[in-house]
């Protein structure tokens, strides 16, 4: 119950944007079996730790705040993650484009 992952989200495949991409993201693993609601059939757990998600700015405030509450963490990191170039529409209409 006391373990927890620390990660970057990938973005979305819907859109091509990088919102919410440059956040670090805590949150619990799962803690047990998720079960039907009786009475609408709706999963459910009797853990609530896995509806929350702590969102921080570096990867060293979401360290810090695992080990200061005593929680045992994974950190994810992504190997692929690169900054994003600048383009301009600009450049779509030059003459000297190459291809």
């Amino acid at each position: 119950m006391n373990e927890v992952r620390i990660f970057r989200p990938a973005r979305t495949a819907m859109q091509s944007g990088r919102a919410k991409t440059r956040e670090w993201v805590l949150e619990y693993a799962p803690g047990g079996r998720e079960t039907p609601d009786a009475l609408m059939g709706w999963a459910g757990a009797g853990d609530t730790h896995n509806q929350v998600r702590l969102f921080f700015d570096t990867k060293e405030e979401a360290v810090a705040f695992a080990e200061r509450e005593g929680l045992t963490y994974q950190l994810i990191e992504d190997p692929a993650h690169r900054p994003p170039r600048p383009k301009s529409y600009a450049d779509n209409f030059r003459f000297d484009k190459v291809g």
